[in-house]
């Protein structure tokens, strides 16, 4: 047996090992917060209304979700056109592209909390809109700008040249070719991009607490406070008088997690079909 051979298996063997670790570490998360968290799922949690009594998650997890759709609809947009403006319409080479990816590098590395203390600055302060629903929002969308706007860019540039030039050749326009042989084909890997935003949505607490705030309630108008899941949970647990509780609120946050990625990933998959 050949050196080569033998390179090959060790990488395998290795590839497989660090494959099933992280898988193996998944599985014990999710148990884990399954375990300590169903037991103590009860209907109080889910009452219309929260009170310190019953300390109900369900105006949580309707802010989670109206988070969640308002943040994305500032966010794709943006994002997506940036992408397609990045690779479509820009001159490989072009210093503005190095300077935007640059950005965009710097901001994906940028910790939540300094997102949080920016937007309480700028937004709630400056901006005068308080801890609202509409702050927490337009600080998440900056934040998860960077994935949208680089998975963008890499499912733009994985369309092969060949449909562009059929396109072309067929008479079409640059933005008639962009829209609708180019943007479909790439639509499975935006997707991708999406799906990992809205995941870090769920999960922020750092930079919501400083924007939206933590008062638990259904918002009228996009100006009130809210609480969200993840926001929620660290405040059950900051109490340290309902840890069972925010081990609940941890379950219906990954029941959440899971739900809207399946959903996006079922969506992206009809798309990609379509």
């Amino acid at each position: 047996m050949n050196i080569t051979k033998i390179q090959d298996k060790i990488f395998l063997t290795l590839t497989w090992f660090f494959a099933g670790l992280t898988l193996l570490t998944l599985i014990f998360i999710m148990l884990y917060i399954l375990i300590n968290g169903i037991p103590h799922l009860r209907l109080s949690l889910f009452e219309l209304r929260y009170t310190s009594e019953n300390v109900s998650m369900f105006p949580s997890i309707v802010s989670t979700i109206m988070i969640v759709i308002l943040t994305l609809s500032f966010a794709v947009p943006l994002g997506i056109f940036t992408g397609i403006y990045l690779v479509e319409y820009v001159r490989r080479g072009n210093k503005l592209v190095t300077v935007i990816r640059l950005a965009s590098e710097l901001l994906a590395g940028i910790p939540s909390i300094v997102y949080g203390l920016f937007g309480l600055l700028f937004f709630v302060n400056f901006l005068g809109l308080g801890f609202s629903l509409i702050a927490g929002s337009l600080t998440l969308s900056i934040m998860i700008l960077p994935p949208i706007i680089r998975t963008t860019e890499e499912a733009l540039k994985s369309v092969p040249d060949g449909y562009r030039e059929g396109a072309f050749g067929l008479g079409a326009g640059k933005l008639r070719t962009v829209f609708k042989v180019v943007l479909p084909s790439a639509m499975p890997g935006i997707f991708a991009g999406v799906i990992l935003a809205i995941g870090r949505i769920i999960g922020e607490s750092a930079a919501l607490i400083f924007t939206a705030g933590t008062i638990a309630q259904i918002p009228d108008n996009l100006g009130q406070s809210i609480r969200t899941l993840a926001a929620h949970m660290w405040v059950l647990s900051g109490e340290g008088h309902h840890l069972n509780e925010a081990y609940a609120t941890a379950v219906v946050l990954l029941l959440t997690v899971l739900g809207i990625n399946t959903i996006s990933a079922i969506v992206a998959k009809k798309i990609a079909r379509g």
